[in-house]
């Protein structure tokens, strides 16, 4: 498989894109304005401890105060079950009110909810995760081989000596030189060793310590052996990814290209028409089948349709297809889309059980690449499958979009129909409580043409009923749902 890395580079804005065979599988996006914050390290102040929820408000100089549970204050459990684990006591014996804190910032902030924290500090490298607070090695569960997880524990072993901390192999550190490795672990202590000469001058409130930005954060954590070529269209960033590579990565150096090209990066595989096609509901499936996609507040909702396939045997022969489709499909439109939380997967009913099990292992292998961590659940009573995807930052939708400031989100507007009906009501409700000469309707120019038009017998036997005469004025400003019936 031949991969691309591609960063386009804005002073607003640079977003890096992972393209597999010339289709585009992963979107990152980052604004001068609203840099993602997961990974930073603030200097913090406990501003509200909640018992009954075993957490606490921790204000670090966002517009909301960052959210930090007790068990995000004790010592996590590492993947492999290597990190030593320790009972979360209360949250009223951890924290009190005005107590300053370092925490880090593990969830960025989404929709109404702020930032979710921990004071169980780590920084990253190319293949390793460094937490000075606790002990133990672990390696990724994505490195399955376990002579090499045992070969990456032992090597690391042998270099910490009296060095205190727990790390984490990354699965990028698969098959990497002992050299290459112990390198990555001198780069971590000397950061944390300056993060903590820092730290008494830092204040409330204020960064102690920041992520990479996006561009050289790709470069860290999306390149693969698989990337064969990493085309970035901005000099200046090129320059500084380059520096970075020889510091870090210096066997990726041959694949990042500056490129100079006349037509748009994000143009080379139809990435811009891509991301408009991530925006929508409905994603077309080759076969004529189609996906709905329905993000919610609390989860994330697939269903899978045949359309206009109609197959060439029978009906479940029809319907097994469409769901082998829709399962590849849906699991580069999770990563597409960056769609995490709860979601739940409405394929097409199927009778024989073989197929279900052909479905739901397709699935599971489609989602394989996937690099946020993942749990598939068996198809439940209803016939629908249940599976979570880690969020740590907002979709693609919610970065890109707002909600709609004529349906506020919901989706669909009130009929022209049932506006006009709507001002008859509160004609009748104003002509009863108040003395006036006539009416007047300021109201959207569809609304206004029905009421001349189709409801125009209404209207007039409404002027009859009340007695007084109605008159109507467009207002060009107001969307379908708003009108105002004005006395006068």
């Amino acid at each position: 498989m031949s991969s691309e890395i591609l960063i386009n580079v804005t002073p607003s804005e640079t977003r890096a894109v992972v393209v597999d065979n010339g289709v585009l599988q992963e979107v990152f996006i980052e604004r001068t304005e609203a840099r993602g914050l997961v990974g930073s390290i603030f200097k913090g102040k406990v501003c509200r401890v909640l018992p009954g929820m075993q957490a606490a408000f921790v204000e670090i100089g966002l517009a909301r105060a960052a959210f930090l549970h007790a068990s995000d204050i004790s010592i996590p459990q590492g993947q492999t079950g290597d990190l030593q684990e320790m009972k979360v006591p209360t949250i009223t014996s951890l924290l009190r009110e005005g107590q300053e804190l370092l925490v880090q910032v593990i969830k960025d902030p989404m929709g109404t909810k702020g930032a979710r924290l921990t004071t169980q500090l780590s920084v990253s490298s190319r293949y390793l995760v460094y937490m000075p607070e606790t002990q133990g090695i672990g390696v990724s569960l994505k490195i399955e081989s376990e002579q090499e997880r045992q070969r990456l524990k032992a090597c690391l072993a042998q270099h910490l000596g009296s060095t205190s901390g727990g790390y984490i192999v990354r699965t990028a550190a698969e098959g990497v030189s002992e050299v290459e490795l112990i390198t990555d672990l001198e780069f971590l202590h000397r950061l944390w060793q300056r993060l903590g000469e820092n730290r008494s001058s830092v204040k409330c409130g204020e960064p102690l310590y920041q992520d990479l930005p996006l561009a050289l954060r790709s470069l860290r954590d999306l390149v693969t052996p698989d990337i064969e070529r990493i085309r970035i269209d901005s000099g200046e960033t090129y320059r500084k990814a380059i520096k970075f590579a020889e510091s870090f990565i210096p066997d990726s150096l041959p694949q990042i290209e500056h490129y100079k090209g006349e037509r748009p990066l994000f143009d080379l595989f139809n990435v811009e028409d891509e991301i408009q096609k991530a925006l929508e509901r409905k994603v077309p499936l080759k076969s004529g089948g189609y996906l709905i996609f329905d993000q919610t507040e609390a989860m994330t909702t697939v269903d899978v349709n045949t359309g206009g396939f109609v197959g060439h045997k029978n009906l479940e022969e029809t319907i097994f297809k469409t769901n082998l489709e829709a399962a590849h499909a849906i699991a580069r439109q999770l990563r597409v889309r960056n769609l995490g939380g709860i979601i739940i997967i409405d394929f097409i009913d199927m009778e024989e059980q073989e197929h279900r099990d052909q479905v739901l292992r397709s699935l599971e292998k489609a989602m394989e690449t996937d690099r946020a961590r993942h749990n598939i659940c068996a198809v439940s009573e209803l016939g629908l499958v249940e599976m979570t995807r880690k969020r740590t930052r907002e979709s693609l939708g919610h970065i890109l979009c707002e909600p709609c400031p004529c349906c506020n989100g919901k989706g669909y507007a009130k009929s022209a129909e049932s506006v006009c009906y709507e001002i008859f009501r509160e004609i009748m409700r104003e002509a009863k409580q108040y003395e006036t000469s006539q009416f007047l309707v300021l109201a959207s120019q569809d609304i206004i043409d029905r009421l001349n038009d189709q409801d125009s017998t209404n209207v007039a036997e409404l002027e009859q009923f009340i007695g007084k005469p109605i008159l109507f004025q467009c207002e060009s400003e107001y969307n379908r749902e708003q009108f105002n019936v004005v006395l006068m």
